[in-house]
């Protein structure tokens, strides 16, 4: 059975990352009428942001060489860090049994959210098993950062993701982004409304063809 998580970022309730996420999650759901589908709202439920005692956990995972959860928990009631590993173990576990992971994030001051960069702070360890998963990150940005752009340099946001979960050992990350959505309601952009109105209508396209097309089994842990 497949298993999606899905997160959001947006502060705006009717943003259009939201929007690539809900199509993306009718068309998967369609495709997969057994699956089990997750969803958190980092806005609305908000993860606690790391502390010490979070960080300590990170540390000793790292130097006690833990490549599990089992083992992980042990470690934790050894060094009386159980308020911390509460805060973080759903999440993980969350993370863990999904298949597939789509997160939902707009551009903020060229970069992701601190709503997703939270959860990501937190969630983080150095034997997080993510091989295997496919991650779909569906962003949205007031202006235009692709390829020849004359903002193209200051996309922090699709480095910055594709990077972290390669790291992780994640292989299939893929990115659909919604650009020049300002051209909406900024008059200075009134000029770009059919470009963005072409990407958005290819965005969406795209996000219903991989929603169709995500791996069917579970990795091994």
């Amino acid at each position: 059975m497949r298993k999606l998580l899905h997160l959001d970022a947006s502060v705006r309730s009717t943003s259009f990352s939201r929007e690539l996420g809900g199509v993306f999650v009718e068309h998967w759901k369609a495709a997969n009428p057994d699956g089990a589908y997750t969803y958190r709202d980092l806005v609305a439920e908000p993860v606690k942001p790391i502390d010490e005692a979070r960080a300590t956990l990170m540390t000793l995972s790292g130097m006690n060489g833990i490549k599990d959860l089992a083992t992980m928990d042990a470690l934790v009631a050894e060094h009386g860090l159980e308020e911390a590993w509460a805060e973080t173990r759903p999440l993980i576990v969350q993370l863990i049994e999904a298949d597939v992971l789509v997160i939902g994030t707009p551009m903020y001051n060229f970069t992701v959210p601190g709503s997703l960069k939270t959860w990501m702070d937190r969630v983080t360890l150095p034997w997080l098993p993510l091989a295997g998963k496919s991650v779909v990150i569906l962003s949205a940005r007031g202006g235009a950062y692709g390829p020849g752009m004359p903002r193209e340099g200051f996309d922090f946001q699709e480095p910055f993701l594709r990077g972290y979960f390669t790291v992780l050992g994640v292989e299939d990350v893929e990115f659909v982004h919604t650009e020049l959505t300002h051209a909406t309601v900024m008059p200075f952009l009134a000029q770009f409304k059919d470009t963005y109105e072409t990407g958005r209508v290819a965005a969406l396209a795209r996000v219903k063809e991989l929603a169709a097309r995500v791996p069917a089994e579970t990795p091994a842990a």
